[in-house]
């Protein structure tokens, strides 16, 4: 699977893209058909504490599976999107058996 991490308004650092990388590419233990996975971290200009933004667009043949999460850090946005993501793996794989 070929994972393209995009950092909007800031630039990531090595660990955090790292860290992304490590956790979306769990996905494939669900599902192996995933081509692509593009991962978009936005930090958003309010001043609540839950400004950060990670959406992961998963890319399988002829389908395409998307989640946006929300949060105080772009870790646990990231664990949220992917479990989220994670569940939707398993149902379309479930509809494919």
């Amino acid at each position: 699977m070929d994972i393209k991490v995009q950092a909007v308004h800031f630039s990531a650092d090595q660990k955090l893209i790292d860290y992304v990388e490590s956790k979306v590419s769990k996905l494939n233990l669900f599902n192996d058909q995933i081509v692509t996975a593009e991962v978009f971290l936005r930090l958003d200009n309010t001043t609540d504490v839950d400004n950060k933004i990670a959406e992961i667009k998963l890319h399988l043949p002829g389908k395409e599976l998307f989640a946006k999460k929300q949060s105080k850090s772009f870790e646990e946005a990231v664990d949220l999107s992917s479990e989220a993501l994670r569940k939707q793996v398993l149902k379309e794989k479930e509809k494919v058996s």
